[in-house]
């Protein structure tokens, strides 16, 4: 028996067009900047829209050395990767816990943890600054990580607990009848399940780390502590008395776009497949 295809209706095909507009104009953009970080800056400023003629690989040799932005990736890969982690160690307990004790306190706890999503970045820079200045951690990569564990938080452990409450409990059950002990279910049984929200947070995380400015630009001044949005931001404020480097900034935009648009293009992908493993197991 022949199943009809439900067509789309007129709001739906706009919807459609609408967002493929948008898909568009952001892969134009990326792809303008991709291709500008290969011209001259006189070019630059003669066609801002043309093509390189001769490209200029140059441009990500002095974006590395002259401006900074290869110690700037490492100490930015660094940074976000050892907090992505610290955060999923410390919010994958809390969530579960709160996900599995069903109380008044689990749940003011858990909106407690929700409504640190609407604190402003902006109030917390200078009570961090001067607590980390008490415990001369300013200015060093220890502090920032401790910094950006810490605003992760309260995301890290809202999506984990929505993961946690959504795998079954007859697992715990099972796992307690062949004698486990919580511990071990619960490293063991639940985590291989939820790994799909478990890479899904750590990878959120990672983004938001790698993209912070204002933090790193207030608690780090060294030029080996220094991360990539705060060396293009140096870079702009040096360039700007002697006539901006265009080719090489846009080189920098590319050092620090590249790592998140392999990232994205992985997501989805290795969401589903951590679910579909962690479920199968």
């Amino acid at each position: 028996m022949r199943t009809r295809r439900k067509t789309q209706g007129p709001a739906m095909r706009i919807g459609t067009g609408i967002v493929w507009a948008v898909v568009a104009a952001d892969i134009l953009l990326l792809a303008w900047v991709a291709l500008t970080s290969l011209r001259g800056s006189s070019d630059i400023l003669r066609h801002p829209f043309g093509l390189p003629t001769s490209p200029k690989l140059s441009n990500y040799a002095t974006a590395i050395n002259t401006g900074g932005f290869g110690s700037a990736a490492l100490n930015s890969l660094i940074n976000a990767t050892v907090s992505s982690a610290l955060a999923i160690a410390l919010a994958a307990p809390c969530a579960y816990v709160l996900a599995r004790r069903r109380t008044r306190t689990s749940s003011a706890l858990t909106m407690t943890f929700a409504m640190g999503l609407g604190v402003p970045s902006q109030v917390l820079v200078v009570p961090m600054f001067v607590g980390l200045a008490q415990v001369n951690l300013v200015d060093t990569r220890t502090g920032l990580i401790l910094v950006y564990t810490s605003l992760a938080m309260p995301f890290t452990v809202y999506l984990l607990t929505g993961f946690f409450t959504g795998v079954p409990e007859v697992l715990e059950e099972a796992a307690a009848i062949d004698g486990a002990t919580p511990v071990r279910t619960f490293v063991q049984v639940i985590l291989p399940v939820a790994r799909g929200g478990l890479i899904t947070a750590f990878l959120l995380q990672f983004i938001s780390a790698w993209n912070e400015t204002l933090f790193a630009l207030v608690l780090t001044h060294s030029q080996d502590k220094i991360t990539l949005p705060v060396a293009l931001n140096d870079f702009i404020a040096t360039q700007q008395f002697n006539g901006l480097d265009y080719g090489t900034m846009f080189a920098g935009i590319c050092i620090i776009l590249a790592p998140l648009l392999a990232l994205f293009s992985w997501l989805g992908t290795r969401i589903i497949q951590g679910m579909t493993v962690g479920i199968g197991k």
